[in-house]
């Protein structure tokens, strides 16, 4: 097992240097009894309420990235506290990552109440998924219906996501809205196909091509 040793005090004056060098050494040993190999170690002097941090960012990309599975901290007040503490919890359960902390000797024993949030914020985005898959769905049935085929129209399908502005492919776009898709429906289409795209990016595309090439809008 992999660790990431996350250490942090809210303030930056000197005499917290002790408390950030005690939770390290203390981790370490932790560590060393469970038999877990620690690949970083991270300081940090921050408020616990704010989720932007720099050492925490970096923690999370870590375990994100699967070069570590379980994050160590003194309690889970150090991981943050109120919303961030919970926000936080949540993203680390999403990774399938573990949290150890000292005081426990394993993971943090939360409250009935933390349970409850964690549950209901799964719950929503579960739900969130699912509606963002059926509005691709929906996207893609109604451009079929209206005759567009994405496997002989779209040669580059099998490249992925994450393309770069240059890589939307402008002439699906106004294919699709030949054929009455609204920006959102496109969208939802070309999601479906692998690219990260929004309504507002192929409005915006759209818009750009129409006036680079002095054409009429479809829309009027």
């Amino acid at each position: 097992m992999k660790a990431v040793v996350y250490c942090r005090v809210s303030t930056e004056k000197d005499s917290q240097d002790s408390s950030i060098d005690r939770q390290k050494e203390e981790l370490l040993r932790l560590a060393s009894l469970h038999n877990i190999e620690v690949i970083k170690i991270i300081e940090e002097r921050h408020s616990g309420y704010d989720i932007d941090r720099d050492g925490m960012i970096e923690a999370l990309s870590i375990l994100k990235e699967k070069k570590a599975s379980i994050l160590l901290v003194q309690d889970d007040t150090r991981l943050g506290r109120g919303h961030a503490k919970i926000a936080l919890l949540h993203e680390i359960r999403k990774m399938d990552a573990e949290i150890f902390t000292l005081n426990e000797r394993g993971e943090p024993e939360l409250s009935e109440t933390d349970e409850m949030v964690l549950s209901i914020l799964a719950t929503v985005e579960e739900f969130q998924r699912k509606l963002i898959n059926y509005k691709i769905k929906r996207g893609m049935n109604r451009a079929i219906e209206n005759g567009y085929n994405p496997h002989e129209n779209l040669k580059n399908v099998d490249k992925g996501g994450g393309r770069e502005k240059i890589d939307l492919p402008i002439e699906e776009i106004l294919k699709l809205r030949k054929k009455n898709l609204t920006f959102g429906e496109i969208a939802s289409t070309l999601r479906g196909l692998g690219f990260r795209v929004s309504k507002a990016t192929v409005h915006r595309r759209y818009q750009e091509y129409i006036d680079e090439n002095n054409l009429q809008d479809l829309d009027k």
